[in-house]
């Protein structure tokens, strides 16, 4: 029916106000050049690093497992180190008790992170066969599902960490909250990865891009896509 949100010319029109966006985006960023830069996992759930962040006894938390585990094997098999990964999704759960039996350095929870300990609800993808779920609610969907969720500082300071050497954010709308809370609480993190989930307005990535600069983490890499804007920083 012409003019339907869900209209062939509407889905059209949005792809293409995505893609602009996009390159909008990369126009407004500057990328510091960081030698060394490494891409670990598929294209859909890698991400580019620097290569000499990390070692054998690097603390790594990985929110957002979904079911590609290609960048938490990938840091295990490149550099020796245990990783913890985060995701309240019922199918994550399953999906990692796949690459648990076969690789004891994975470490999974069935919590989502956020910036306090309690419970949120999750809301469901609108996309069918999309098993990430928002608790931002960025997809503007009724059905939920309640999961416990973790502030960062609060998981280091049960498992006895003092800093975070890689943290990625993949978490469908709540890496702001996540990432503001790291930077109020001046936690230190040697290497984050953060992925802006798409569709969101630019402004407010660029206000987080500003404020982790000012908290003398530069932006190293980026991976565009009209899907979802990667970006790695790494402390100064």
């Amino acid at each position: 029916m012409p003019g339907h949100s869900n209209s062939p010319v509407r889905r059209v029109g949005r792809a293409v106000t995505q893609r602009l966006k996009t390159w909008r985006l990369g126009r407004s960023l500057t990328v510091v050049p960081h030698e060394g830069m490494v891409k670990i996992g598929t294209t859909y759930g890698g991400w580019s690093i620097p290569a000499d962040s990390l070692g054998p006894e690097s603390v790594c938390y990985l929110a957002g497992l979904g079911q590609d585990a290609s960048f938490d094997l990938g840091v295990i098999e490149r550099f020796g180190c245990s990783v913890m990964a985060f995701d309240p999704v019922p199918e994550a759960s399953r999906y990692a008790a796949t690459v648990s039996a076969s690789e004891p350095r994975f470490d999974f929870r069935p919590v989502g992170l956020w910036s306090a300990d309690g419970t949120l609800r999750f809301y469901e993808n609108a996309e069918p066969g999309f098993v990430s779920r928002s608790a931002t609610n960025m997809h503007g969907t009724g059905e939920y599902t309640e999961a416990p969720v973790r502030a960062v500082d609060s998981l280091m300071a049960e498992l006895g960490h003092e800093r975070v050497d890689l943290l990625k954010l993949s978490v469908e709308g709540s890496e702001y909250e996540i990432v503001d809370d790291l930077l109020a609480k001046r936690l230190p993190v040697g290497v984050l990865c953060v992925e802006f989930s798409q569709p969101a307005p630019i402004e407010p990535v660029l206000e987080r891009v500003r404020a982790l600069q000012a908290a003398n983490l530069q932006l190293v890499a980026s991976i565009l896509q009209p899907s979802g804007w990667k970006l790695t920083f790494s402390a100064a």
